[in-house]
Order: C-alpha cells, then sequence, then structure tokens
C-alpha cells in the first residue's frame, strides 16, 4: 500500500459497543442483510477471514469485550449466524421469536479454556430473558416487533403477520 493512502482506523470496544447500540442487530463476522461488526472494528472490508486480517488480534479482543458486555446479546438470530442484538431490540426479539426460530435466539456465551480451545455454552430462549423483557415484548404486537428489528427480520419467515390473521 503506498504510504499516502489513509490507513483506516481500528474501532476500539467503546466504538464497538456504540455500534450494537446504533444498529441493534450485527452480525459478528458472516455476510448478511445487518452490518458486520468485524469490518466496523477493521474500518475496511475484510476479504477471506477476519482472523487472517492484520488488525485480526485487534478485532479479537475487542469482540471478547463487546460479546462479553450486559447488554449484547449473543445468538444466532440472522441467517443462523452469530449475532449480536442490544438490549434495546430484545422485547422485539422476543415478541418476534415465533417468526425467527426460537432455537436461533439461545444466548451463546463462549468460553476460552486453559488448553486454548472455545466452548460454546447455550442458554435456550426465553431462559435468558428478565421478566421486564418478558412483560415489554408482551406489549408489542408481532408487526411492531418486526418492524423494530428491521427488514431482515421481516424476510425471515415470510410475510409480517401471523398465519390466519
Amino acid at each position: 500500500m503506498p504510504s499516502d493512502e489513509p490507513v483506516s482506523e481500528t474501532m476500539d470496544a467503546d466504538g464497538a459497543r456504540a455500534f450494537v447500540r446504533e444498529h441493534g442487530v450485527v452480525l459478528v463476522a458472516a455476510k448478511g442483510p445487518v452490518p458486520r461488526m468485524t469490518e466496523a472494528i477493521a474500518g475496511e472490508p475484510i476479504v477471506g477471514s477476519w482472523w487472517g486480517h492484520p488488525k485480526g488480534h485487534e478485532i479479537y479482543a475487542v469482540l471478547e469485550d463487546v460479546t462479553a458486555d450486559e447488554d449484547v446479546l449473543v445468538c444466532r438470530a440472522v441467517n443462523g449466524k452469530v449475532t449480536l442484538v442490544h438490549r434495546r431490540l430484545w422485547p422485539a426479539l422476543i415478541a418476534a421469536a415465533a417468526r425467527l426460530a426460537t432455537e436461533r435466539l439461545a444466548r451463546v456465551d463462549q468460553e476460552h479454556t486453559a488448553s486454548g480451545h472455545h466452548v460454546n455454552h447455550e442458554t435456550p430462549f426465553p431462559q435468558w430473558a428478565s421478566a421486564a423483557d418478558l412483560q415489554a415484548a408482551a406489549a408489542l404486537d408481532e408487526d411492531e416487533a418486526i418492524r423494530q428489528l428491521g427488514t431482515w427480520a421481516a424476510s425471515a419467515h415470510g410475510p409480517v403477520g401471523r398465519a390466519g390473521s
């Protein structure tokens, strides 16, 4: 790369948390209908695996921080891929659960073992949801929940609305 080209800055953990809060739903690394966290952190498109990217260590460190945040749900809501959902959208996610396939809404916690392996632990939906989240979800109809989640949710399983309604 020529030295006169600008070098993109890596997003720090605070910036990454703000990115999740702003967008509400983001994929960690997979391509899909919502923004990709790895590319936001890197500050540029990533070709191939982010693990091999020159900023791979920074991406990893920021992802560790963001996925540990209590305001971020790690699940597989979007296309079955690792997805980050900000707390402000948890009631909508819960209200739209039937449309999104509840198995994709399990909370995924990744443990890093002493041997360097990664082990996923899943908390089934809706066991991770608080009483307040469930109550807020009950106040939303499915159409409003889908609207809040965005176009990816509207196309998850057909037209918005319940069958027969």
